[in-house]
């Protein structure tokens, strides 16, 4: 008797900014993964926040049949627990791949709910993934561990003073910077600013999207970003260049227009290939990432060499996304790359179930 599909439940959407980028990532993955191995189950959290089970989806999986390249949240409204576990007998393993960007996802929110629901799930823990979708609270403890990064100051709305940001921002980190809200991702609500007037308008573009944001130093150097696949022992990727077609990488540029081209692997002699994967392997480590990440850096050439940007515990994930794209050249094709992701979330779960509840 064959032993039943592991089910894979897919869970895109999502309430924050990022949604429609999730529903072109869950498209890919539900086209790609092995129907020979998972019963696949999207699940999508519509705008408002409400879980629906997409039975278009489902069905057009079972025939066969191919799915649009972006996956709308809709169908029968089902509630979280029932939609996550189903109505699987106790020989069946369910593991959840959260496909969800930015706030309400990728910020630890979600992955708190699947540890109380004791679901095994891929990707980063609660404190990692908080801790990446922060990029004020990631600084900081990349500081601590030693990481090197380009200078950047804090601004948190209703705490520090919004008559001086402007200042302080311009004579510590001189112009143009870049302002980001600290939770989001996409390059949504990112600007550049060349000059004071810019600046002050800057930070209220990235307070619609959050309280926090962060200042940035502009660096002339070049983004370079690694993939990383693993728990505890990550391993890395080839590295991938982007050179974009805009004054920055922005979400056009990522999403619309395509205008950026992706080197891979960079053009980069070896003992700096050598130094960035092991820098990227030890920012994964340092914030305590599991499962996958990409880890994005500036390299200044002739001066302060590789710089940490940020860390993407839940990266874009379509065929033409970076983070695939970089184990592709890397030997690990997009379908082996869900299967590894399971099997390193099944690994995972078992580790934290098996701490001692006792005292």
């Amino acid at each position: 008797m064959a032993s039943p599909l592991l089910r894979l439940v897919v869970l895109f959407g999502g309430v924050s900014a990022e949604h429609d980028v999730s529903c072109v990532t869950a498209a890919h993955v539900l086209a790609a993964a092995d129907r020979a191995k998972y019963d696949l189950v999207p699940i999508g959290i519509a705008k408002d926040g409400t879980w629906l089970r997409n039975d278009k989806a489902i069905a057009a999986i079972a025939e066969g049949s191919e799915l649009p390249d972006k996956l709308e949240p809709a169908g029968t409204v089902v509630e979280p627990l029932v939609a996550l576990r189903g109505e699987a007998d106790a020989n069946t393993v369910t593991v959840v791949l959260p496909l969800l960007h930015g706030p309400h996802g990728e910020d630890g929110t979600i992955q708190g709910m699947l540890e109380l629901f004791k679901l095994p799930y891929v990707g980063a823990g609660v404190l990692s993934s908080a801790l990446c979708m922060d990029k004020a609270m990631a600084k900081n403890v990349a500081e601590r561990a030693g990481i090197p990064q380009c200078r950047w100051i804090e601004f948190r709305d209703g705490v520090d003073d919004p008559n001086t940001i402007v200042a302080r921002a311009a004579d510590e980190l001189g112009l143009p910077v870049f302002v980001k809200p600290a939770n989001l991702g996409s390059s949504v609500g990112i600007s550049k600013a060349h000059d004071v007037s810019e600046l002050d308008k800057a930070i209220d573009v990235a307070l619609r999207y959050d309280d926090v944001v962060v200042i940035e130093e502009a660096v002339t150097a070049r983004e370079v970003e690694v993939a990383v696949l693993g728990n505890a022992a990550p391993e890395t990727s080839v590295p991938g260049e982007i050179l974009p077609g805009s004054e920055f990488y922005d979400y056009e540029d990522k999403y619309i227009t395509g205008a950026a081209t992706l080197v891979i692997p960079a053009e980069l002699p070896d003992d700096v290939v050598r130094e960035v994967r092991e820098l990227a392997a030890k920012t994964f480590v340092a914030l305590r990432c599991a499962g996958m990440a990409r880890v994005d850096f500036f390299y200044e050439e002739g001066g302060r060499g590789w710089l940490l940007n940020e860390v993407n515990t839940i990266p874009g994930f379509t065929p033409a996304s970076m983070y695939p794209k970089l184990w592709e050249a890397s030997g690990v094709s997009y379908p082996d790359l869900i299967d590894e992701l399971v099997t390193l979330a099944l690994a995972g779960h078992r580790r934290r179930v098996g701490f001692s509840t006792e005292h």
